[in-house]
Protein backbone atom coordinates (compact mmCIF):
# COMPACT_ATOMS: atom_id res chain seq x y z
CA UNK A 1 0.00 0.00 0.00
CA UNK A 2 1.29 3.22 -1.04
CA UNK A 3 2.01 6.53 1.52
CA UNK A 4 -0.94 8.29 -0.35
CA UNK A 5 -3.21 5.19 0.25
CA UNK A 6 -2.55 4.88 3.84
CA UNK A 7 -4.28 8.13 4.94
CA UNK A 8 -7.36 9.06 6.54
CA UNK A 9 -10.00 8.50 3.73
CA UNK A 10 -14.12 7.83 3.96
CA UNK A 11 -13.69 4.59 4.13
CA UNK A 12 -11.67 4.92 7.33
CA UNK A 13 -15.14 6.84 8.86
CA UNK A 14 -13.43 9.81 10.01
CA UNK A 15 -14.64 12.91 8.81
CA UNK A 16 -13.42 16.76 9.58
CA UNK A 17 -16.22 19.21 9.89
CA UNK A 18 -17.18 21.20 6.68
CA UNK A 19 -16.19 24.58 8.35
CA UNK A 20 -12.66 23.57 8.10
CA UNK A 21 -11.62 24.02 11.82
CA UNK A 22 -9.09 21.76 12.71
CA UNK A 23 -9.83 18.36 13.47
CA UNK A 24 -7.24 17.16 15.92
CA UNK A 25 -7.52 15.73 18.91
CA UNK A 26 -6.56 17.10 22.32
CA UNK A 27 -2.46 17.08 22.95
CA UNK A 28 -2.34 13.80 25.19
CA UNK A 29 -0.30 15.34 28.56
CA UNK A 30 0.50 18.77 29.92
CA UNK A 31 3.71 18.29 28.84
CA UNK A 32 2.82 17.71 25.04
CA UNK A 33 0.89 20.79 25.49
CA UNK A 34 3.21 23.03 26.92
CA UNK A 35 5.94 21.78 24.80
CA UNK A 36 3.62 22.88 21.55
CA UNK A 37 3.07 26.41 23.36
CA UNK A 38 6.87 26.97 23.98
CA UNK A 39 7.78 26.55 20.32
CA UNK A 40 5.16 28.64 19.38
CA UNK A 41 5.55 31.66 21.32
CA UNK A 42 9.50 31.72 21.37
CA UNK A 43 9.18 31.51 17.63
CA UNK A 44 6.27 34.45 17.28
CA UNK A 45 8.33 36.16 19.43
CA UNK A 46 11.40 36.26 18.46
CA UNK A 47 10.02 37.00 15.19
CA UNK A 48 7.65 39.05 16.31
CA UNK A 49 8.29 41.45 13.04
CA UNK A 50 7.84 39.29 10.65
CA UNK A 51 4.56 38.76 8.36
CA UNK A 52 5.82 36.28 6.47
CA UNK A 53 5.65 32.62 8.12
CA UNK A 54 2.72 30.82 9.89
CA UNK A 55 3.23 28.80 12.96
CA UNK A 56 1.13 26.26 14.34
CA UNK A 57 0.42 23.15 16.15
CA UNK A 58 -2.20 20.56 16.60
CA UNK A 59 -3.97 21.99 13.33
CA UNK A 60 -5.02 19.86 10.93
CA UNK A 61 -3.59 20.26 7.37
CA UNK A 62 -5.95 19.17 4.57
CA UNK A 63 -3.79 17.74 1.23
CA UNK A 64 -6.36 16.19 -1.37
CA UNK A 65 -4.65 16.31 -4.34
CA UNK A 66 -8.94 16.00 -5.36
CA UNK A 67 -9.41 19.20 -2.77
CA UNK A 68 -11.75 16.76 -0.79
CA UNK A 69 -11.78 18.23 2.93
CA UNK A 70 -13.17 14.57 3.59
CA UNK A 71 -9.37 12.58 3.15
CA UNK A 72 -5.82 13.30 3.15
CA UNK A 73 -5.08 15.15 6.37
CA UNK A 74 -2.43 15.49 9.06
CA UNK A 75 -2.25 17.04 12.09
CA UNK A 76 1.72 18.04 13.18
CA UNK A 77 2.36 19.09 16.69
CA UNK A 78 4.23 21.98 15.61
CA UNK A 79 4.97 23.31 12.10
CA UNK A 80 6.15 26.18 9.85
CA UNK A 81 5.83 27.52 6.96
CA UNK A 82 7.15 30.40 5.65
CA UNK A 83 6.86 33.09 2.81
CA UNK A 84 3.13 32.94 3.60
CA UNK A 85 0.57 36.08 4.74
CA UNK A 86 0.51 35.57 9.04
CA UNK A 87 -3.15 35.48 9.90
CA UNK A 88 -5.15 33.18 11.78
CA UNK A 89 -6.58 29.90 10.36
CA UNK A 90 -9.10 27.60 10.98
CA UNK A 91 -7.25 25.00 9.45
CA UNK A 92 -4.51 24.88 6.93
CA UNK A 93 -5.31 23.33 3.34
CA UNK A 94 -3.15 23.40 0.96
CA UNK A 95 -4.45 24.14 -2.39
CA UNK A 96 -6.35 27.71 -0.96
CA UNK A 97 -2.57 28.18 0.17
CA UNK A 98 -0.67 28.15 -3.18
CA UNK A 99 0.24 24.79 -2.56
CA UNK A 100 2.74 25.62 -0.14
CA UNK A 101 3.58 22.76 2.74
CA UNK A 102 5.29 23.31 6.34
CA UNK A 103 9.23 24.01 5.65
CA UNK A 104 9.53 22.67 9.15
CA UNK A 105 7.40 19.90 11.31
CA UNK A 106 8.22 18.97 14.75
CA UNK A 107 6.77 15.71 16.33
CA UNK A 108 6.11 15.70 20.08
CA UNK A 109 6.58 11.54 20.60
CA UNK A 110 4.32 9.63 23.23
CA UNK A 111 4.49 5.68 23.60
CA UNK A 112 0.66 6.15 21.58
CA UNK A 113 2.14 8.27 18.62
CA UNK A 114 5.67 7.46 18.72
CA UNK A 115 5.72 4.49 16.00
CA UNK A 116 3.59 6.64 13.78
CA UNK A 117 5.63 9.81 13.72
CA UNK A 118 8.74 7.47 12.90
CA UNK A 119 7.26 5.71 10.35
CA UNK A 120 4.61 6.62 7.99
CA UNK A 121 4.19 10.44 9.20
CA UNK A 122 8.11 10.47 8.81
CA UNK A 123 7.38 8.91 5.12
CA UNK A 124 4.37 11.35 4.41
CA UNK A 125 6.38 14.46 5.52
CA UNK A 126 9.25 13.00 3.04
CA UNK A 127 7.43 12.14 -0.26
CA UNK A 128 4.31 13.95 -0.28
CA UNK A 129 4.64 16.85 2.03
CA UNK A 130 8.20 17.41 1.27
CA UNK A 131 8.58 18.97 4.39
CA UNK A 132 12.70 20.08 4.16
CA UNK A 133 13.61 19.63 8.08
CA UNK A 134 11.82 17.13 10.28
CA UNK A 135 12.32 16.64 13.96
CA UNK A 136 11.12 14.68 16.69
CA UNK A 137 11.34 15.04 20.67
CA UNK A 138 9.65 13.05 23.29
CA UNK A 139 9.34 15.56 26.29
CA UNK A 140 9.37 12.34 28.75
CA UNK A 141 12.66 10.20 28.02
CA UNK A 142 14.17 13.86 26.11
CA UNK A 143 14.98 11.51 22.85
CA UNK A 144 15.56 14.26 19.90
CA UNK A 145 16.60 13.43 16.34
CA UNK A 146 16.09 15.43 13.43
CA UNK A 147 16.38 15.37 9.73
CA UNK A 148 17.27 17.14 6.09
CA UNK A 149 15.92 16.86 2.99
CA UNK A 150 18.38 15.61 0.64
CA UNK A 151 17.89 14.04 -3.28
CA UNK A 152 13.61 13.45 -1.59
CA UNK A 153 15.37 11.38 1.14
CA UNK A 154 15.42 12.59 4.74
CA UNK A 155 18.96 12.24 5.62
CA UNK A 156 20.10 12.50 9.58
CA UNK A 157 21.27 15.48 11.37
CA UNK A 158 24.74 15.44 12.86
CA UNK A 159 24.69 17.46 16.58
CA UNK A 160 27.23 19.73 17.40
CA UNK A 161 28.99 20.17 20.50
CA UNK A 162 26.20 20.81 22.68
CA UNK A 163 24.02 18.39 20.98
CA UNK A 164 21.84 20.94 19.09
CA UNK A 165 20.37 20.52 15.39
CA UNK A 166 20.67 22.52 12.70
CA UNK A 167 17.40 23.76 10.60
CA UNK A 168 18.23 25.07 7.81
CA UNK A 169 14.69 26.39 6.93
CA UNK A 170 14.49 28.76 10.55
CA UNK A 171 18.32 29.24 10.83
CA UNK A 172 18.36 28.27 13.83
CA UNK A 173 19.16 25.28 16.32
CA UNK A 174 17.01 23.41 17.97
CA UNK A 175 18.21 21.76 21.61
CA UNK A 176 17.02 20.61 24.77
CA UNK A 177 17.55 22.97 27.56
CA UNK A 178 15.88 22.80 31.07
CA UNK A 179 14.14 19.30 29.92
CA UNK A 180 12.44 21.32 27.16
CA UNK A 181 12.71 21.80 23.49
CA UNK A 182 14.14 25.06 22.81
CA UNK A 183 15.20 27.55 19.70
CA UNK A 184 18.66 28.55 19.88
CA UNK A 185 20.21 31.29 17.84
CA UNK A 186 23.08 30.64 15.82
CA UNK A 187 25.43 32.37 18.81
CA UNK A 188 23.85 30.18 21.10
CA UNK A 189 21.74 32.25 22.86
CA UNK A 190 18.25 30.15 23.97
CA UNK A 191 15.40 31.90 22.68
CA UNK A 192 13.02 33.57 25.35
CA UNK A 193 9.20 33.53 25.67
CA UNK A 194 7.55 36.68 26.25
CA UNK A 195 6.87 35.92 29.85
CA UNK A 196 10.31 35.07 30.64
CA UNK A 197 11.33 38.53 28.48
CA UNK A 198 8.84 39.99 31.25
CA UNK A 199 10.88 38.87 34.16
CA UNK A 200 14.14 38.88 32.99
CA UNK A 201 13.17 42.95 32.54
CA UNK A 202 11.18 43.09 36.00
CA UNK A 203 14.69 41.43 37.14
CA UNK A 204 16.84 44.17 35.44
CA UNK A 205 14.64 46.87 36.80
CA UNK A 206 14.96 45.40 40.34
CA UNK A 207 18.56 45.76 40.39
CA UNK A 208 18.83 48.99 38.78
CA UNK A 209 16.92 50.08 41.45
CA UNK A 210 19.15 48.82 44.28
CA UNK A 211 21.98 49.89 42.34
CA UNK A 212 20.80 53.57 42.68
CA UNK A 213 19.79 52.78 46.03
CA UNK A 214 23.09 52.02 47.01
CA UNK A 215 24.77 54.66 45.18
CA UNK A 216 22.43 57.31 46.92
CA UNK A 217 23.13 55.38 50.63
CA UNK A 218 27.17 55.82 49.70
CA UNK A 219 26.58 59.85 48.33
CA UNK A 220 24.67 60.42 51.45
CA UNK A 221 27.47 58.42 53.58
CA UNK A 222 30.16 60.79 52.04
CA UNK A 223 28.31 63.53 52.63
CA UNK A 224 28.07 63.44 55.68
CA UNK A 225 31.29 62.91 56.56
CA UNK A 226 32.37 66.30 54.28
CA UNK A 227 29.82 67.72 56.95
CA UNK A 228 32.00 66.35 59.89
CA UNK A 229 35.14 68.12 58.38
CA UNK A 230 33.33 71.66 58.28
CA UNK A 231 32.99 70.73 54.10
CA UNK A 232 29.96 71.82 52.34
CA UNK A 233 29.16 68.76 49.69
CA UNK A 234 27.40 70.62 47.69
CA UNK A 235 30.42 73.32 46.86
CA UNK A 236 32.62 70.15 45.59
Amino acid sequence: MSVAQDLETPEDGIFPPGDLYSDEPPLETDLHRLQMTLLIQCLEWLWQNRNDFYASGNLTIYYSPRQRKSENFRGPDFFVVLGTERKPRKSWVVWEEDGKYPNLIIEILSDSTGDTDKGLKKQIYQDIFRTPDYFWFDPETLEFAGFHLLDGEYQPLEPNSQGWLWSQQLGLYLGIYEEKLRFVTPDGEVISTPQEVAQEEKQRAEYEKQRAEQEKQRSDRLAAKLRELNIDPDTI
